[in-house]
């Protein structure tokens, strides 16, 4: 796990190669491992393979979708919101288990922030996605992420750069 950790950065440019079957079934097991708050496990996923709904979704902000330019996968991230409330942690875990299992299967991903973003001065980017893919009307979207093979290296984070004064020993 520390490895996976240590080698995962955000990629926003993926090659074209395609994902191999198998390893999105695993994606989709890991996310249905995903633990939820009481085990009530009210998020869905959908699979977004379509690159013409990949290009819509690009529309859902006007910044920060740059990864959906050239990801062969996008997954997007989304609960009922009225069954539990913490519905955001638990799309939170998910998404990060899916970027952490994309890691591991030699793949790269990048999250692309919805909950909370406009897509317009009157519109948020959940309605808009919500709209494009009939998404239920009580449903919330936390997250896109996109996955691919990266195009790009990037070298991970040296130890050295490591924040260790945010870690506090017994009290703040």
């Amino acid at each position: 796990m520390i490895e996976l950790l240590r080698n995962r950065r955000s990629i926003r440019k993926y090659t074209d190669q395609q994902i191999e079957s198998e390893k999105i079934e695993l994606m989709k097991e890991a996310l249905l491992r995903s633990p939820s708050s009481k085990n009530i496990n009210t998020w869905e996923f959908i699979f977004v393979y379509d690159l013409d709904i990949i290009q819509k979704l690009k529309n859902c902000k006007p910044y920060g979708t740059t990864p959906l330019d050239t990801a062969p996968l996008a997954v997007v991230v989304c609960s009922g919101k009225t069954q539990n409330d913490v519905w955001v942690e638990n799309c939170s875990i998910a998404s990060i288990l899916l970027q952490l299992t994309a890691q591991s299967l030699g793949l790269r991903s990048c999250w692309i922030q919805v909950r909370n973003r406009m897509y317009s001065e009157t519109e948020s980017s959940e309605n808009y996605i919500k709209e494009l893919l009939g998404i239920p009307e009580n449903f919330g979207v936390l997250s896109i992420i996109t996955i691919g093979y990266p195009a790009i290296t990037c070298e991970s984070r040296p130890f050295s750069e490591l924040q260790f004064e945010k870690i506090r020993i017994n009290k703040f």
